[in-house]
């Protein structure tokens, strides 16, 4: 919300980060959520979807390359990718990155969103929604994935808003029903990547996640990055029964990035290797 030139963002239920605004660029709602583009002091135009900050420019990049690229990577040729929400574009942008790369299919259930992030927020997208590579669907990711057929994919990438609501739209996709149809859609190979929110914060929502998806696939990986602009640690689960993601060395990440012509602003061999030995950070118990 905000209060007399500052935003106050909710954190957890018991901290919340306050942010000083230059602007209100848009203020308004769609029919799923209310919608703010923002001038943020220190973050430059950012995106805020029901008082939760989801894309800056300054710091953006942070969470969008530890989302896709690792788990492109993952995949020797990954060629058909789909991504279940990532309104902005900015998740697009980067997938596009990989020259491997024939179709992308984005479905975001929000559509007003949609034309909203190509009208004010191109120095996040950066031209992806006109890609002729890029897909756009406007549906429920949810019910796309029922209606999709067997081995469609080579990765699937979940950049939805958090699971902590029970009731909110995107808690369905954190289930272990629908990791079993994102299991079914994808190829053999296939790699599964999502944002799982905050594991200090709220872990018995990250714990049930990360139980559901090792029920499901053969190998899953933790790893973090800390976002700036959301005043906490976004944790991320990939998911595959193909290739241990532990096997491969930094050497061999960054030479698959230099393969692909992948231009990047933080993510390479090394720290894709350091998130994933560091995992993520919970609370310390106290009696």
């Amino acid at each position: 919300m905000s209060l007399g030139g500052w935003y106050l963002q909710k954190v957890s239920e018991n901290t919340f980060l306050g942010m000083r605004i230059r602007s209100i660029v848009f203020s308004g709602r769609t029919k799923y959520q209310h919608v703010e583009i923002v001038v943020f002091e220190d973050y430059g135009t950012g995106l805020v979807l029901d008082g939760l900050v989801q894309s800056t420019e300054a710091d953006e990049y942070l969470y969008h390359e530890s989302l896709v690229h690792p788990a492109m990577i993952l995949h020797n040729d990954p060629k058909n990718i789909l991504i279940i929400g990532g309104g902005e574009g900015a998740t697009l942008r980067e997938v596009l990155k990989h020259n491997t790369v024939k179709h992308v299919v984005m479905v975001d259930i929000d559509g007003e969103l949609v034309d909203l992030a190509k009208k004010y927020l191109g120095s996040i997208h950066q031209g992806s929604f006109y890609d002729p590579r890029a897909e756009i669907v406007i549906e429920d990711g949810y019910k796309y994935v029922m209606r999709t057929s067997d081995k469609s994919f080579d990765v699937v990438i979940m950049d939805l808003t958090d699971p902590y609501d029970p009731h909110g739209p995107a808690r369905e996709l954190y289930t272990e029903k629908f990791f079993r149809e994102i299991k079914r859609i994808l190829k053999e190979d296939g790699v599964l990547v999502s944002q799982i929110g905050n594991a200090f914060y709220y872990e018995d929502i990250y714990n049930k996640i990360i139980e559901d998806s090792k029920r499901v696939f053969r190998y899953v990986k933790e790893y973090s990055v800390w976002i700036p602009s959301f005043g906490y640690e976004v944790c991320f689960m990939l998911a595959t029964d193909h290739t241990n993601p532990d096997k491969l060395s930094d050497e061999d990440l960054d030479k698959i990035i230099r393969k692909r012509n992948v231009s990047t602003r933080y993510i390479n061999g090394i720290k894709i290797k350091a998130m994933f030995n560091l995992g993520v950070r919970k609370k310390l118990r106290h009696s």
